[in-house]
């Protein structure tokens, strides 16, 4: 067993830095030195893919323009509209009041019908950022990130905040990386340093991969269950060794 944070640094061939997932279900926030997982700077949030789905579903069936289109919205439908045209905006607010700033996008559902995106392909995403959006009061992503790295002593921070690592499948949008760049050099705007945030192209499976690399490696063998314990002690002894 291994932190879905830590293994993700893995990936990016680090053992050290701040991981940051965004997925389906849950966003994370995990702060890892030396491939151990630092619990009391570890954060969540309760807002990820399968929200921003529903997010963009709202968004589309407020549509006066187009009212027809809840009957083309499955959910496979509503997955392939996020992923391939939605993106993060830099500038929200400002996105929001210049109408222009954004081209439409069309995308023709299986039954030959035709869908509309205009504001809604920034609007999507942003609740990551904004979780007020979807009424939770918790802090966005990037703030927890703050939090996190606030919470760590300042060594570990300032070693962090060059090994910002990005991953999971909602971490995939255009302009994502960027965005969360921006987001905490402003919140870190004046402690005299400069944040990093890395974004491998296949960081949506980045933990899956990163497990393949530690799991080949010998000194990862103390988090094992072998075969041979399972079939003796059943799936309760993962409590007992781990």
């Amino acid at each position: 067993l291994a932190n879905s944070g830590f293994l993700s640094l893995c990936a990016h061939g680090r053992v050290s830095g701040l991981a940051v997932e965004a997925g389906a279900a849950l966003s994370h926030v995990t702060p890892v030195c030396e491939g151990q997982t630092l619990r009391r700077g570890s954060r969540c949030l309760g807002v990820a893919g399968d929200h921003l789905s529903r997010h963009l579903h709202r968004l589309l069936r407020e549509s006066p323009a187009e009212p027809w289109v809840l009957q083309a919205l499955t959910k496979k439908v509503l997955t392939q509209l996020k992923e391939q045209y939605c993106y993060v905006s830099l500038d929200y607010e400002g996105d929001l009041r210049e109408k222009g700033s954004h081209q439409p996008a069309r995308f023709q559902t299986p039954d030959g019908r035709w869908i509309t995106l205009g504001k809604e392909r920034f609007c999507c995403p942003e609740p990551l950022f904004r979780p007020e959006l979807l009424q939770h009061s918790c802090p966005g992503l990037h703030q927890l990130a703050g939090q996190s790295l606030q919470a760590l002593p300042e060594h570990a921070r300032r070693h962090l905040l060059g090994n910002i690592v990005l991953s999971g499948g909602s971490s995939l949008f255009p302009g994502f990386p960027e965005r969360m760049c921006l987001e905490l050099n402003s919140l870190f705007r004046g402690a005299g340093v400069h944040v990093e945030v890395l974004a491998n192209p296949k960081r949506g499976t980045a933990a899956w991969a990163g497990g393949s690399m530690a799991a080949s490696l010998t000194s990862f063998r103390h988090a094992w269950m072998t075969q041979g314990e399972y079939q003796e002690h059943g799936p309760q002894y993962v409590h007992a060794k781990f």
